[in-house]
């Protein structure tokens, strides 16, 4: 069901929750077939044993009413007592068979990796265009789930640096925390974002994880119907049910439907596509730099432009408006691609050049220099003592790289990032890929950059014909606003749902495709 005019609002909300399963990715289904092997082959073989009829797992019924949502044990334990059966709760080094509640919980779980590893993840699309709206407007998130395979879950479809904090079935059992329907888990989540249970929303399609939060005082519990079970989810305490999560405002906005990469069609295949698209107007590339142009690289300085890349753009750039958008600092954007007939827009936008002493410098942006300063000062003080941690001060912003910190201490960084924004709120969040940046908070991106561009250059929408080719979260403005007007592209490097036309797998298909794209329209 979806509540016309629902929405979420700061003023009432600090912080959001979401499960994992059946929430954020379709692993439910997984799971359910899991259990139902684990289940059937004791039962079946208990069954010719005891001398008694067998009576299968249902697949619905038993999983929603006594697995779902539940610690692996726990479900074991509470199945087995529907039907009378009382197991020793055994070891937890217990072996897969053996006759004990944990014996068959490790069982299971050999099962479900069996299934994992064989299939995948499949994530669904609305709660990642709502998480996506989320981080932008930088919201806190967690996820919960009772599962020990929560994080390798997460990072297996690229999403796990999305989240603030992840409290699994391997945290809760370290903790001593009591899963579903005890509420345990949703206030430790809540802890560790820094947010109280009454300005939390928590999103759910466990009745077990809805009445538990319900209970509990959540500012919100959203049920979510992935299977026509809105009666139960309300009945269990549901304030609202959404099949739909793009159907939910979150400050006025609503989500911008996302797809997932692994669904878009190859840019390399589908040249004559775009340029039937185009038709009679002349393309206009505008392109990123790091994981578009050249390859992401552990240390920022050394990502130089491949000699090959250059000559393309040279070439292209000798009939065509070719623009390189990027976060980097201008004049270390020009430094790195090294050619004078091609426009630049260093800082995201803020910092645009290029031939004819085309300039352009935010003056809003200039505002933002004495905070940025300040900012970054308190940065240096917070990350001095996490070994791989580097801040990047450019003019306009402050990017902090942490792909170089030990997992472990990932979080650390994004914490001391968020302290620092808390601090100045005249700032804002944005996250690329294993870098966080501070950026002056006003209405000002790469998306921005490019219409100002071809206003600047009289490149209006009946001749010309602009393409995008981006590849991380920050691309995305870029994406959207060229939804109606023109093609994007997305290289391939995490697995972010995106707004993106077509794909690309590399920087080397990226060079391939400017050439090819080019060739075709001038022949």
């Amino acid at each position: 069901m979806n509540q016309t005019g629902y929405e979420i609002l700061k003023e009432n909300c600090d912080g959001v929750i979401f499960d994992l399963d059946g929430v954020i990715t379709q692993t439910a289904k997984v799971h359910a077939k899991a259990w139902k092997i684990l289940f059937d082959g004791y039962l079946k073989e208990r069954a010719a044993r005891e001398n008694e009829n067998f009576i299968p797992f249902d697949m619905d019924k038993d999983y929603r009413t006594f697995v779902d949502g539940k610690p692996r044990y726990d479900g074991i334990e509470s199945f087995l007592t529907s039907r009378e059966i009382d197991l020793s709760r055994g070891d937890p080094s217990d072996g897969p068979g053996k006759e004990t509640i944990y014996g068959l919980g490790n069982q299971k779980n050999e099962i479900f990796n069996d299934f994992l590893q064989q299939q995948g993840a499949t994530v669904y699309e609305d709660t990642l265009s709502l998480v996506y709206e989320l981080k932008k407007q930088g919201w806190k998130t967690a996820v919960i789930s009772a599962s020990k395979n929560c994080i390798p879950v997460l990072r297996s479809v690229g999403i796990l640096d999305w989240f603030d904090t992840v409290v699994d079935g391997i945290l809760s059992e370290q903790l001593g925390i009591k899963g579903k329907p005890e509420p345990d888990i949703f206030f430790e989540a809540a802890r560790r974002i820094g947010v109280t249970p009454a300005r939390t929303a928590v999103f759910e399609d466990a009745t077990a994880g809805v009445s538990a939060a319900k209970k509990s005082g959540f500012y919100q519990v959203i049920g979510v119907d992935r299977a026509k079970n809105e009666g139960i989810l309300k009945k269990a305490g549901a304030d609202v049910v959404f099949s739909d999560l793009c159907d939910i405002r979150i400050n006025g906005r609503l989500p911008v439907r996302k797809k997932q990469m692994a669904s878009l069609p190859p840019a390399l295949d589908h040249i004559q596509d775009i340029l039937q698209q185009a038709g009679d107007r002349k393309p206009v590339l505008f392109l990123d730099y790091d994981g578009t142009l050249t390859p992401i690289v552990n240390d920022p300085e050394k990502a130089f432009l491949d000699q090959g890349t250059r000559q393309i753009l040279e070439k292209v750039a000798e009939k065509w408006v070719v623009a390189v958008i990027s976060g980097r600092d201008l004049r270390t954007i020009q430094q790195f691609v090294q050619l004078d007939n091609l426009y630049f827009a260093g800082s995201h936008g803020f910092d645009i050049a290029g031939p004819a002493n085309l300039t352009l410098e935010m003056q809003k942006g200039k505002d933002f220099l004495p905070v940025l300063d300040i900012a970054q000062g308190h940065l240096e003080e917070k990350l001095a003592d996490i070994p791989g941690a580097a801040i990047e001060r450019k003019k306009f912003s402050i990017a902090i790289h942490y792909r170089n910190v030990k997992q472990t201490a990932a979080q650390s960084v994004k914490q001391a990032v968020r302290q620092v924004q808390a601090a100045h709120p005249e700032l804002r969040i944005t996250e690329g890929k294993k870098v966080f940046e501070l950026q002056p908070d006003i209405d000002w991106h790469k998306g921005k950059a490019l219409i100002w561009l071809m206003e600047k250059l009289n490149l209006d929408q009946d001749t010309y014909y602009p393409l995008y080719i981006g590849d991380d979260i920050t691309d995305e403005d870029a994406f959207e606003t060229l939804e109606k007007i023109g093609t994007s592209i997305i290289v391939k490097g995490s697995f972010h749902p995106t707004s993106a036309d077509f794909v690309l797998e590399n920087t080397r298909e990226t060079a391939a495709f400017l050439i090819k794209l080019f060739d075709e329209k001038e022949k």
